[in-house]
């Protein structure tokens, strides 16, 4: 399942010579859209299985970064007592961990639903608002964006890798 938005390459051309908002928001769109692109035509056993050392596979990637972004933009709100903050690295490890019901399509719908709610909660914010943060003290929407980008973009690369791995296939889109 890939979302139904603007084309994001389209996008991401367009916003070359955007104002920053516009850069940030299409930059992380465009990762966000490589990783579901990285689950299209694979199986879920294939999606599961370990292709490297570590418990790294292309759906505990999906499933990890559906909670990086529920955590990242719901700090932005008042934190709830559904947000959980890694704390540790075995919290990290934790959620690349996989259940029974984690199919291809559940996970991919799972993040695009988080990914539009990001969005949404983005949206309401400039660049410059600043909230607490258990760990960091305070973070601004600007900070969020940015690391969301590099987290996403690294483990796209991740996920890259893995469908080599699996069937050959490569490239962003």
């Amino acid at each position: 399942m890939v979302e139904s938005r603007p084309d994001p390459v389209t996008t991401l051309m367009k916003a070359s010579t955007g104002g920053e908002r516009v850069m940030l928001d299409a930059f992380l769109d465009f990762h966000r859209f490589v990783l579901l692109r990285k689950l299209q035509g694979i199986s879920d056993a294939d999606a599961a299985r370990r292709l490297v050392p570590s418990a790294t596979t292309l759906a505990g990637l999906v499933k990890h970064l559906t909670m990086v972004e529920r955590n990242w933009f719901r700090c932005l709100l008042a934190p709830g007592p559904e947000d959980v903050y890694l704390t540790s690295e075995q919290d990290a490890a934790d959620s690349f961990a996989l259940t029974e019901d984690d199919s291809v399509e559940r996970l991919s719908a799972a993040y695009a639903a988080e990914c539009a709610r990001s969005r949404e909660i983005a949206g309401r914010f400039e660049l410059d608002h600043v909230v607490p943060h258990p760990q960091l003290g305070e973070v601004s929407l600007r900070w969020v964006l940015v690391h969301l980008i590099e987290e996403t973009a690294r483990h796209v690369g991740h996920a890259d890798i893995l469908r080599e791995l699996t069937d050959g296939s490569t490239g962003a889109i």
